[in-house]
């Protein structure tokens, strides 16, 4: 009989901060002067870690920890890897929250591993959504909890969108009903810069830290197009033009490459034993200068081709990498721009027409980008849409093959597994079924791209979080509990 859920308690994390000062040689090798010199800078105290932004990049840290589990064997399903891999009634072994082993039938299964009849049924990796703003605009939908765009300024990367999660949002549950085992969380798009993205586990917990992703980089939301010159031009400030959203990022980069310079200037000179004064410090450009060192990824909403290729030569001009556009309707048409640099594209399998900028959205969007070499995604950007990725991945597949470019199941698995993970920074450690990546895992009562198709049971670090059959395992948001309608997913 298995332990009934339980949420681990949030662990406190104390943060400290420590500074080391040698001279290099001893002072009576030195002038007079220096060594006097030298002994005033050594008298300097260090920063506090709130004033100085290299000291402690994570002040906020996970506190998730994985649930109990114990060895799993699923036996006899078909498996898609997420690494261009189909196995016929093949075995996934999970151990110590890790995938063990997979392989064809009769593979090893682990003594006193539990084993689960996947006969008929189909395994994948967790499903990833890369663009969500769960727990930012939550379910109910009222003013009180729409905290997702801090629509105040064309600059807002000073803002975490981690500070705004609400946990209790039931759209996490319906989410993990839906396959989803990992999510990130993105500040909305009213502005040119909306601020710092994070990842989550999908699992229930008191607070966001204790679903923050260990290790997972922060993303920034940038915004292309529309958006940000109709929220601020309405206000009749700038941008309110294409050519106003440009020159605000090129604003913005010119002054965080300014404040790294000063910043690395400060901590050269200390490094070598002068007396400096410290630069302010300021959370915008702390962002900012992240994405310039190559720690925060870029997660740009970007729906034309043109304005792609604008930010990608803006990137070049400022030296950082874009790690993704997002929605990206145009995106097929500079499929081979986008493989080109390494970026990733996420985009939905048949949203087009609704605004200008999404005109020219095709269906097959996704399956020619992928043909073409780009790293795609299917997202959802939606509550309703992220609990049927699955599916929506099944459509954008269908309408590649209808033109005739024969995407396999195997292939079509990556848009919402692997390729997010790879966007987001963390495929080293998730997004598909490989040796020593955390056991994040969906057993699927059919072909997971047919519209039958449903969670059976879903993994996350080899722990059962949901069993479609099982109410013990059908966590409910506080929101929610002692509410009608409580069994809802079985």
């Amino acid at each position: 009989m298995r332990t009934p859920w339980v949420l681990a308690a949030a662990m406190a994390v104390g943060l400290s901060a420590c500074a080391t000062d040698t001279l290099s040689q001893d002072k009576a090798d030195k002038p007079a002067a220096t060594t006097a010199s030298t002994a005033s800078a050594h008298d300097q105290k260090p920063l506090p870690p709130g004033l100085d932004p290299t000291v402690d990049r994570d002040p906020f840290p996970s506190t998730y920890h994985p649930l109990p589990s114990h060895p799993t064997a699923i036996v006899g399903a078909n498996i898609l890897t997420a690494t261009g891999v189909e196995i016929d009634g093949g075995v996934v072994v999970m151990v110590d929250g890790r995938i063990a082993a997979v392989g064809p039938a009769g593979a090893a299964v682990p003594a006193g591993a539990e084993v689960i009849d996947g006969k008929g049924r189909w395994v994948t990796p967790g499903v990833i959504d890369g663009h969500s703003h769960l727990g930012v605009y939550p379910s109910p939908s009222v003013p009180a909890l729409s905290d997702g765009n801090e629509a105040t300024d064309p600059n807002t990367a000073y803002v975490w969108a981690e500070h705004s999660v609400w946990p209790a949002d039931p759209g996490f549950d319906r989410a993990r009903a839906g396959g989803v085992t990992a999510l990130q969380i993105l500040p909305g798009s009213a502005n040119l810069f909306g601020g710092r993205s994070v990842f989550l586990k999908n699992v229930p917990a008191i607070t966001a830290q204790g679903m923050k992703f260990p290790g997972a980089p922060y993303g920034l939301k940038m915004a292309c197009g529309e958006n940000p010159k109709r929220v601020y031009g309405s206000k009749g400030r700038t941008p309110s033009t294409e050519m106003g959203n440009v020159a605000g990022y090129r604003r913005a980069w010119i002054d965080a490459a300014d404040y790294t310079r000063r910043w690395d200037d400060y901590h050269a000179k200390i490094a070598k034993g002068e007396k400096a004064d410290p630069p302010k410090r300021d959370l915008t450009l702390d962002t900012l200068m992240g994405v310039l060192k190559g720690e925060i990824r870029i997660q740009n909403h970007c729906y034309r081709a043109y304005e792609m290729a604008t930010m990608i030569d803006i990137s070049h001009e400022f030296g950082f990498h874009i790690a993704a556009f997002h929605h990206t309707s145009e995106g097929y048409k500079v499929a081979a721009l986008l493989a080109k640099e390494g970026i990733c594209m996420h985009t939905w399998a048949d949203w087009a027409g609704f605004k200008m900028e999404s005109l020219d959205g095709i269906e097959a969007n996704a399956a020619l980008s992928h043909r073409a070499g780009a790293c795609v995604i299917i997202h959802s950007d939606d509550p309703i849409i992220t609990q049927h990725l699955n599916q929506e991945a099944g459509i954008a597949m269908a309408a590649g093959n209808r033109i005739g470019l024969n995407i396999t199941p195997a292939e079509a698995i990556a848009w919402i597994t692997l390729n997010p993970a790879k966007a987001a920074g963390v495929a080293d450690k998730t997004g598909s079924l490989e040796p020593g990546k955390m056991a994040d895992v969906v057993l699927w009562s059919a072909n997971p791209f047919s519209i039958y198709a449903k969670a059976d049971k879903v993994f996350v670090d080899g722990a059962l979080i949901y069993d479609r059959r099982d109410p013990r395992f059908q966590p409910r948001s506080d929101f929610e509990l002692g509410q009608p309608g409580e069994g809802a997913f079985q």
